[in-house]
């Protein structure tokens, strides 16, 4: 299995969270029963039944959806039947003609992670085969991740792209419309593409969302998350720059409001710079000159986000080439 596994703690700490929450936000919500068609996940709880069984079974199993972590219900807010995975929210659409009656939802794009289209002088020629242009988004995938997009199912899995490739939290990222891929050089043998657990993350959200004690604001941040990434990962020796950044809790909730700061660090000094206040979705960017750098040597960005008298702080970089 090249998904990665949670430790069972962890797994049955949002199992009890899924299940203590179901009973105020899903009204609507019918206990599944079990039939032939069905497939009991014992690390979560959960069963896996029909079309939904058929999907999880011929569209990549573990290493694409991992564990359930919901049962199927009905989703007023969607008048669909969905049901919740580690990495994935399957949808049935009844009226959809085969085979499109289970689609995934698009859950990076509606956690707010994708960011704006590239210039139209960073477009790579139609026929370059390691760099693909979606135009509907205005992104490319290339390398690693367009090899994984096109071997395990493309738009149907993943959606567009909707960031280019970037450095965040440790790893190389990219983000799709219904997925995040993340690149692990350490893996030695096996599959070093991973994909990050957006089902998880979502639910969460919904639910912290959905709690009255949660709602009502500031005072209950009592732990400040940040992660930042740039536009471009290698650069000339001049042109212009983007940091994004992206400030949450402890909750992974986005903190709108938050002070940031950034000290692009060359050899030939510091640069700093004041970014405006984090939005409602906990997003900010910057964009600034390049100075001239030794060629092949990181420029590290130091990030500070504060919000109260909480403070987190980050690193990304940029590598300047040509």
């Amino acid at each position: 299995m090249n998904g990665l596994r949670l430790p069972l703690m962890m797994i049955m700490t949002v199992v009890v969270l899924v299940s203590s929450v179901a009973a105020t936000r899903r009204p609507q919500h019918l206990a599944q029963q079990p039939t032939e068609d069905c497939e009991y996940f014992v690390e979560t709880g959960y069963y896996v039944c029909d079309e939904f069984l058929e999907f999880f079974e011929t569209r990549g199993g573990l290493e694409i959806f991992g564990y359930p972590i919901s049962e199927a219900f009905n989703d007023p807010s969607r008048g669909l039947l969905v049901q919740y995975f580690q990495r994935a929210r399957m949808e049935w659409h009844p009226y959809n003609p085969e085979p499109y009656k289970v689609l995934l939802g698009l859950l990076a794009q509606e956690l707010g992670y994708c960011r704006p289209p590239i210039n139209a002088a960073e477009i790579p020629p139609f026929n370059n085969s390691l760099r693909h242009y979606f135009p509907e988004t205005g992104h490319v995938v290339a390398y690693a991740f367009l090899d994984y997009f096109n071997e395990k199912g493309g738009l149907d899995i993943f959606g567009y792209p909707c960031s280019e490739f970037m450095y965040e939290d440790g790893y190389v990222v990219q983000y799709f419309q219904r997925a995040r891929m993340e690149w692990h050089p350490e893996v030695v043998s096996g599959q070093r593409m991973r994909l990050t657990n957006l089902g998880e993350i979502y639910l969460s959200r919904i639910q912290n969302n959905e709690l009255p004690q949660l709602v009502e604001g500031t005072a209950l941040v009592t732990r400040l998350q940040v992660s930042a990434s740039v536009r471009h990962i290698i650069t000339g020796q001049g042109g212009r720059q983007i940091v994004f950044v992206y400030v949450t809790d402890q909750l992974d909730q986005p903190v709108p409001g938050a002070a940031v700061g950034m000290v692009v660090r060359y050899q030939s000094g510091d640069q700093i710079y004041e970014l405006e206040p984090s939005d409602e979705n906990g997003f900010t960017s910057h964009s600034f000159d390049i100075l001239p750098a030794p060629q092949g040597r990181k420029v590290i960005i130091d990030v500070t986000a504060m919000y109260d008298e909480l403070t987190a702080k980050t690193q990304t970089f940029f590598l300047p080439w040509w």
